[in-house]
């Protein structure tokens, strides 16, 4: 493991046995697919992560390039069938943890908060402690939910036609 790898948050999340045990709903040997960990923003908020420690897209060996769409989009089902929700927004940023963690946010129309960049000041409310989280037990519930229905191929390997 490199340095970056060992000082890694995605990489610690990765390997810490809890946070696995909780919000982790399925590993592949490409991608991770997790629930955002409590106070999570909102309920079904959840992050594709890059199995191996690459800061984005730029860094994806042929493999992990040819699976992308399909992990985004199945990631994305996923939350819009768990959810209910009128769209997923997909955003990646990097300066948080230099480690691709794709967050996946539902974004119900009936919500302003979950409108465009308005998630954004919604999710550092919740950091904050000036909005409440997503309660825990339903994030338990969802992520039990979830793992029954995802697609472990999708995780693991670039479908092929």
């Amino acid at each position: 493991m490199t340095l970056a790898a060992e000082t890694c948050a995605i990489c610690q999340i990765h390997g810490s046995v809890s946070a696995q045990t909780s919000y982790e709903i399925g590993r592949g040997v490409l991608w991770v697919l997790r629930h955002h960990p409590d106070p999570s923003p909102l309920l079904g908020w959840l992050l594709l992560d890059s199995a191996r420690h690459l800061g984005g897209p730029v860094d994806f060996n042929p493999e992990e390039a040819a699976a992308w769409g399909v992990a985004v989009q199945h990631a994305s089902a996923l939350v819009k069938e768990l959810t209910g929700c009128d769209r997923v927004y997909a955003i990646v940023f990097g300066e948080g943890a230099p480690h691709l963690h794709l967050h996946l946010i539902p974004r119900f129309t009936s919500d302003p908060q979950t409108a465009a960049w308005s998630v954004a000041d919604h999710y550092r409310a919740v950091i904050a402690g000036e909005r409440s989280p997503a309660i825990a037990g339903d994030v338990a519930d969802l992520v039990v939910q979830a793992r029954q229905r995802v697609d472990q191929a999708v995780l693991d390997r670039p479908q092929r036609s």
